[in-house]
């Protein structure tokens, strides 16, 4: 990312983090005016990041390790370790790999989560991005239990400029996703965007289903997926860690997807879900545009987190 692209996601991040994370930032700056490392400062810090929508675990856990930094580095006051968390949490989250792993030709993708989240438009979002490189893509239309899925798959893909590949209404999802990793790889395709169902009207396990869908995709072309991604309401806070969980221990996931990073949506979320779960985040919704879904940078997202409450 660019220094003028950083500005700008920066800049954009901050409005749209500007109510919910508006108590955050200000008890930020309430620590960073403290003088003296006393106990009081240290309740103020746990208490800090316990409301941050860490989770519990993850905020009592970050208040320790700042507190043993701040002995170790020997701070004497509260910018000096507001400064040193702000660092602290950036090194947890720049390590983690966060480029889409796209050499494939086609790069194939499938897509998962609850629904609600706003899966199949980020489907749409996703193939947008290839097509502006004038490259075909191919969306897939798995989520067959769910009419409405695929006629606003339909849909997004006439906006985005792809092709789509769907079966009738209660087909089997995996044969439509190898149906559609096919014609990728006929039509030479960049790339090829699976939507998947959030719920079953079956008594099939979802989670088995979605490992079905996984295989059938390996045998259209081997070694695809090439990303298995978690899309997530950003809004839902701790809902979010709990779906992800779910859905990491049933099928291997790559990455996450976090959408609706608004005004609704709570900053910590993105910290906790990563300390948690020991994915990355790589893609952010900013919009409901067909262009609106970004690269997430972390040091962009710390910049937004810990500016100066308004």
């Amino acid at each position: 990312m660019t220094e003028t692209a950083r500005r700008g996601f920066v800049a954009r991040l901050a409005a749209r983090l500007s109510g919910s994370t508006a108590a955050l930032r200000g008890n930020l700056s309430g620590l960073a005016a403290y003088g003296p490392l006393d106990e009081a400062f240290w309740d103020a810090v746990e208490e800090t990041l316990l409301t941050a929508d860490l989770g519990p675990e993850v905020g009592l856990r970050l208040a320790e390790d700042l507190r043993r930094e701040s002995e170790r580095l020997g701070l004497r006051s509260g910018k000096d370790a507001v400064g040193a968390l702000r660092q602290m949490l950036l090194a947890r989250m720049e390590w983690r790999p966060r480029g889409l792993n796209d050499e494939g030709r086609p790069a194939v993708f499938l897509l998962v989560g609850v629904n609600g989240t706003g899966k199949t438009t980020t489907a749409a979002k996703l193939a947008a991005r290839y097509r502006e490189g004038g490259e075909r893509v191919v969306l897939g239309a798995a989520d067959t239990f769910r009419a409405a899925a695929t006629e606003q798959l339909r849909h997004w893909a006439e906006v985005a400029g792809a092709d789509i590949v769907a079966g009738e209404p209660g087909s089997d999802p995996a044969a439509v996703a190898f149906n559609a990793v096919q014609a990728g790889v006929a039509r030479g395709a960049r790339a090829v965007v699976i939507d998947s169902a959030g719920r079953l009207h079956t008594k099939t396990n979802l989670m088995q289903e979605l490992e079905k869908v996984q295989r059938s995709m390996a045998k259209a072309l081997p070694g695809s997926p090439h990303e298995t991604l978690l899309v997530l309401d950003a809004a839902t806070g701790q809902n979010s860690i709990q779906q992800a969980t779910t859905f990491g221990a049933g099928i291997g996931l790559s990455g996450l997807v976090l959408t609706k990073l608004d005004g609704s949506s709570r900053g910590g979320v993105v910290l906790g879900l990563e300390e948690q779960l020991g994915l990355p985040v790589k893609l952010v919704g900013m919009g409901e545009g067909i262009g609106d879904l970004e690269d997430f940078a972390p040091a962009a997202f710390i910049d937004a987190l810990f500016a100066p409450a308004a």
